[in-house]
Formats: C-alpha cells, sequence, structure tokens
C-alpha cells in the first residue's frame, strides 16, 4: 500500500519544478491529485506523465490560473472537493522571486507582486483548506517556503520578507488547529536550479551584487555543508512524509531541504 492511499492532495505551481516533484511522488504513494498552473498545455502534460506513473486516469486533474489571484487558489480547492469529494492533502507550493531590487527602489506595485505570490496566496489557500479540514478533524497543509525565510540577501527583500511572513503563519495556523488532527508545516529549500531560478537567478545575481547566475549557484553551494544544489525530488521526499500519517504530530515545523545552509 502507498504512504496516502486514499487520500487527496492539491497543488499550486504543481506543472513544473518543486510542484511538479511533488505531485509526481503524490501519485506513486497513492494519492489522488488535482495540480495548478498557468500554462495549460504544460497542465495536460503533467496530468498526462502522472498517469503513466500509475495513477488511474480519473484520479488525477489540472486547474489552471495564476496563483497570485485569490479566485484562482480558492477555485483549485473548491474544485478539487467538487471533483473528488474531499481535500486531505493542501500543498501551497507556487512562489518566488518575482523582483530583485533594492528596499529604497522597490516600487509599490513590485512589492504587491510578491506579496500576492509569494504571502497572500499561502493566506488564501490556507484559510479555505482550513475552512474544509476543521469539520472533518483532518488533514494537511504543507506550505513551500525558503532557506530565504530564515536568512536574508541583498536585492532581494520583496522574496525574504515574504518568506519570514509564511513561517509564522504557518506557526500560528499550527496553534490553532493542533487538537483538531490537523497539521500545518513548512518546507524551506535551499538552492535548487530549478527552470524559475534559471529564468529569474541572472537578475537575482545582480541584485545580489554578483558578476552573473553561475557565481550566484557558487555562492549558495559554498554556504551549504553538501556543497551542491538540492534537488526537487529531495524537497519532495519531505512533502510525502509530511502528508502522510507517520507525521501526525509534526506541526508548526519549518524544516529546511538545504544541504545544511541553515545555521540552525
Amino acid at each position: 500500500m502507498g504512504k496516502l492511499d486514499g487520500k487527496v492532495a492539491c497543488i499550486t505551481g504543481g506543472t513544473r519544478s518543486i510542484g511538479r516533484a511533488i505531485a509526481d511522488a503524490f501519485v506513486v504513494e497513492g494519492a489522488t491529485v488535482v495540480v495548478n498552473g498557468r500554462d495549460a498545455e504544460k497542465g495536460e502534460r503533467a496530468v498526462e506523465e502522472m498517469r503513466a506513473l500509475g495513477a488511474p486516469a480519473d484520479r488525477v486533474a489540472f486547474f489552471g490560473g495564476d496563483a497570485a489571484q485569490q479566485s484562482i487558489v480558492e477555485g483549485l480547492i473548491d474544485f478539487t472537493i467538487d471533483r473528488f469529494g474531499q481535500l486531505d492533502i493542501c500543498c501551497l507550493n507556487s512562489g518566488g522571486v518575482k523582483n530583485t531590487a533594492p528596499v529604497a527602489q522597490m516600487s509599490d506595485e513590485e512589492w504587491k507582486l510578491e506579496i500576492d505570490w509569494n504571502l497572500n496566496h499561502v493566506f488564501w489557500g490556507m484559510r479555505r483548506a482550513l475552512g474544509h479540514m476543521i469539520p472533518r478533524q483532518s488533514g494537511r497543509v504543507i506550505v513551500t517556503s525558503s532557506v530565504e525565510g530564515k536568512l536574508g540577501k541583498p536585492g532581494l527583500g520583496g522574496y525574504t520578507a515574504t518568506k519570514h511572513a509564511v513561517n509564522g503563519l504557518v506557526k500560528s495556523a499550527a496553534h490553532e488547529v493542533g487538537t483538531l488532527g490537523i497539521t500545518v508545516n513548512a518546507i524551506l529549500p535551499g538552492i535548487i536550479e530549478t527552470d524559475i531560478v534559471r529564468e529569474t537567478g541572472p537578475d537575482s545575481a545582480i541584485a545580489m551584487g554578483l558578476p552573473g547566475y553561475d557565481e550566484m549557484i557558487q555562492l549558495f553551494c559554498r554556504e551549504s555543508a553538501i556543497k551542491r544544489p538540492n534537488t526537487v525530488e529531495e524537497v519532495a521526499a519531505v512533502a510525502v512524509l509530511l502528508a502522510s500519517d507517520a507525521a501526525r504530530n509534526m506541526t508548526g515545523c519549518l524544516f529546511p531541504v538545504d544541504g545544511g545552509t541553515l545555521p540552525y
């Protein structure tokens, strides 16, 4: 039997990178999975590939839209419940470096984009998911945060601030629902060379005062104990643990998957 047999999960940003790895891992462990993403073509391809991993055709689905919009995040959760009758695991994974700018130069619009994508998306999804989980007194909320939620780099003020806030939200929510059989946790990945990081990395490197992308990756690797980038599969393995019954007393925690980057 799979660790997640009979469970229904939804994943924001689930069509690529970390979210896609989590979706695949959930499917392999027996879960029904709904993935969200902005690109319909990637979404349909993800569904086809999850079916190839052994998921029954009627146990995987795609819900399109930008998770920086409240209607999309809440719509994903409602769609999952309408389609499959329940929601056991809500994985709020979407997010990333939306803008790179020193705090003194960041515009209101750039700041709002960071807040909506990285923080509000988590709040909207968590609130909606808990509204369904509390009456059932069962559920798992898993948030993809970042090591930058405990650290800070120049030029990444918006991203860093939102990840610090997400970590606090996770801790507060966990204490609110801890007696109801619901857990709320965050995973804090270190540097991973995903397609998203490759897209935003050059600008991030410049904002951090580095010559280029390669130098940025080298800096993050030097800060870790393993001296290499982390992988999406390593993050997905922790997500499976947190979604499973084995983690029923693990809540309000911030789990680093960073190769020893964080000093505490």
